[in-house]
């Protein structure tokens, strides 16, 4: 049997609403569970601040290897993990680090001839690049890591809407195959940078999940005018008429009277205990043993009464 025909034009719905025939190449796929999408403007926002961190982070790396390090914003896109992930050299290093208190891992590929060329010149070398790539040994790693942190913790500095961003190193990973830290649909944010020592001039790129970055581009959406309401009166607590019949102990006392231990050996019967007259108008009372008003001494039907006259501020709520 012979495959069908595809049809010449199908049926679609325009912005508008309205229904058209569209040739089947104008239709393009879309993934709804990609939520990581982000609106021309908000891009432009991104790119903005990132461009203000490169600016940064290159003067750090410059000071921290005494030698001038070229370093700028090439591309800003969003990806897959899995395309991103698969399409890496064999091999690269790939740095994995979190920064709190924002969901998700990100990452931070160097190639490895730069990372060489990095350790060469925190030993004392001149930065020369390495003529083949190859995976960085224990120690290499952990001189390149000096960098790493250092560009982690600057991007983290260009968040001053986002207080206590603090970030962490996790781990390394040479070959992209074995990375786990995203499930193979996420949407991620790419930085490519171009950077390098001299005239070496390589790729180096950082990577987030979009859920760590949607809070930072929530921060930096302009609120539009009269957005801002006021904020909501808290609902007026219900009274739960089963506790109409509960007793609760109530008790009124007096501060401000101290004696030594002296002293009390000596009282006896009639003696007279002077009071502040300040301390004597307070009357603290406590519902359950537990503090609540401050009032004053009275009386009311020729009984003793408190008047309340205030919460007492060291009350629990």
């Amino acid at each position: 049997m012979s495959e069908p025909t595809p049809p010449a034009e199908v049926s679609v719905l325009t912005a508008t609403g309205a229904r058209e025939r569209r040739p089947p190449g104008d239709v393009r796929p879309h993934d709804f569970r990609q939520s990581g999408f982000l609106a021309p403007s908000e891009l432009r926002r991104i790119r903005q601040r990132h461009e203000q961190f490169i600016r940064s982070v290159a003067a750090r790396l410059a000071i921290f290897l005494r030698l001038e390090f070229s370093l700028q914003l090439s591309k800003i896109q969003i990806a897959g993990y899995q395309n991103f992930t698969e399409n890496l050299p064999d091999p690269s290093h790939i740095t994995l680090f979190k920064t709190d208190p924002l969901k998700g891992v990100g990452l931070l590929v160097i190639p490895p001839r730069l990372g060489l060329a990095l350790v060469d010149r925190l030993l004392g070398g001149t930065g020369r690049a390495a003529e083949e790539a190859r995976e960085l040994t224990e120690i290499e790693t952990a001189l390149t890591d000096q960098v790493a942190s250092l560009i982690i913790g600057e991007w983290c500095n260009h968040w001053p809407e986002m207080r206590g961003l603090q970030s962490s190193l996790l781990g390394h990973e040479n070959n992209s195959r074995y990375l786990q830290t995203s499930a193979p649909d996420t949407a991620m944010l790419i930085l490519t940078l171009t950077g390098g020592i001299g005239e070496q001039s390589d790729p180096i790129h950082l990577v987030f999940p979009y859920a760590t970055i949607e809070p930072l581009v929530r921060l930096l959406t302009p609120s539009l005018p009269g957005a801002e309401t006021a904020p909501a009166r808290a609902a007026k607590p219900k009274w739960n008429p089963e506790l109409n019949d509960i007793k609760v102990p109530v008790i009124a006392e007096w501060h401000g009277l101290k004696m030594s231990a002296a002293e009390i050996s000596r009282l006896k019967a009639g003696d007279l205990l002077a009071l502040d007259p300040a301390c004597a108008a307070q009357v603290h009372l406590r519902l359950s043993h537990v503090p609540k008003f401050i009032g004053r001494p009275g009386t009311s039907g020729g009984k003793w009464a408190v008047q309340l006259t205030n919460i007492n501020s060291n009350s629990a709520t």
